[in-house]
């Protein structure tokens, strides 16, 4: 995973440790050796043999981030990007904008749409040019569903149509009836997916499906599961509403992402079934939607959101948090303001674990598909991934300062590779 430096040896010293998994900080030391944390120490240790000495001088360390549902094509891109530059010119623009991804402090996404996992080796060569990445690859959508973009008058694929643009440059792919299902997902996992992506109910962006409908019949999922499962990986679900997320659960699916409709029921449900709910902290101008009819869903969409992040803390469902930024570059920088939503809903230190440890979790579930599976991540542990920052403020009592990282992150380290130092 990690380049040149596979062997320096880095000694943090001096700094407040927020493991990821313990309710609050301590003093200690950090020694990393490779891409990993060789040891966490309370007591001095020894920099003999140590090439590069940091002092935190008392800062807080902390794992890096994990925003666990990026589109990193459609963050780096507008739509018109997406619909008339070429694909190099997509691939690069991405790269660049990883790299941003990373200098916010998130070492690690979830990517549930789009044409990534190039984007994957490339970085893993080089982990300063941005976060580790579990790509989806092509999200999977039927015919009229979240992920059909195709003109309306146009024959659809499993007619015999065309592709759309969409499916051309590897974003989504549509599927109809349980083979084509079948062939899909085994597509996706052919190009290097670690988890899959299946629509499940209606979306913002799509133009032909209302919020209510419910995609994909349940033999459909139940294939596009069982073929994830061949694979030693598990299917996420975008979806909504609470018919759909039911439809989902009942196939098999293990994350379902979005929730934003659903009732208290179907949230307690998730957490009975030991289902994530892989959800964000929409506001309503997150996303600029010109069409009415998107605008409109999206209002509805962020109507949900604080009532559903309070019952799925009130019930206990492992909760995943993620952005999905989209087709809007200048807005990209919201990632980290979106962080900060999370105390409006839990406990500064609940929020941290989230966005750590919690989301790693969420990443493992891609069990044999899992590209980063040698060694842990979210958490600042011997034998972890040396995946972490050092930051001017604590997090754990004031999330605020994750909003400013260009300001507040004083180290961003990853595979054991010093991203940024601003002490030195």
């Amino acid at each position: 995973m990690a380049g040149p430096a596979d062997q320096q040896c880095l000694l943090v010293k001096n700094v407040q440790i927020f493991d990821g998994l313990r309710d609050r900080v301590h003093p200690g030391h950090v020694l990393v050796r490779g891409p990993t944390i060789e040891a966490v120490e309370t007591s001095p240790i020894s920099e003999t043999g140590v090439d590069v000495v940091i002092d935190g001088a008392g800062r807080v360390l902390m794992p890096g981030m994990t925003d666990a549902h990026v589109h990193l094509v459609g963050m780096a891109n507008s739509l018109t990007d997406l619909m008339t530059a070429t694909q190099t010119q997509i691939a690069a623009s991405t790269l660049a904008r990883a790299r941003d991804t990373l200098l916010r402090g998130f070492t690690c996404v979830r990517d549930m749409a789009g044409d990534t996992v190039g984007i994957r080796n490339v970085v893993d060569g080089d982990p300063a040019l941005g976060p580790r990445i579990y790509s989806s690859q092509a999200g999977i959508s039927q015919t009229s569903g979240h992920g059909d973009f195709g003109p309306v008058f146009e024959r659809p694929t499993a007619l015999g149509g065309a592709e759309s643009r969409a499916e051309t440059i590897g974003f989504l792919r549509v599927a109809d009836g349980v083979d084509r299902v079948l062939a899909a997902v085994r597509e996706q996992l052919k190009r290097g997916a670690t988890q899959i992506k299946m629509m499940v109910g209606g979306g913002a962006a799509s133009p032909y499906d209302p919020l209510s409908t419910v995609q994909f019949t349940p033999s459909e999922l139940r294939a596009a599961v069982d073929a994830a499962a061949d694979y030693g990986t598990y299917v996420a679900a975008h979806v909504y509403t609470v018919p759909g997320i039911h439809r989902a659960v009942d196939a098999g699916v293990a994350s379902i992402e979005h929730g934003h409709l659903a009732d208290e029921a179907t949230i307690a449900m998730l957490a009975e079934r030991e289902v994530w709910l892989s959800t964000q902290p929409f506001a309503e101008d997150d996303h600029g939607f010109l069409a009415p009819e998107s605008a409109a869903k999206n209002r509805e969409i962020c109507g949900g959101t604080d009532r559903v992040y309070r019952w799925a803390r009130k019930h206990g469902v492992n909760v995943g948090w993620g952005t999905d930024l989209l087709f809007e570059p200048d807005r990209a920088d919201r990632q980290s303001e979106m962080v900060t939503r999370l105390g409006r809903y839990f406990t500064t230190v609940e929020a941290l674990k989230i966005v750590t440890s919690g989301n790693a979790a969420l990443c493992r579930l891609a069990g044999e598909r899992d590209p980063y599976r040698a060694a842990r991540f979210g958490e600042i542990t011997a034998g972890a991934w040396a995946d972490f920052l050092l930051v001017d403020g604590d997090p754990t009592v004031d999330l605020q300062v994750l909003g400013d990282p260009a300001a507040t992150l004083a180290l961003i380290v990853k595979d054991g590779v010093v991203v940024k130092n601003a002490l030195s």
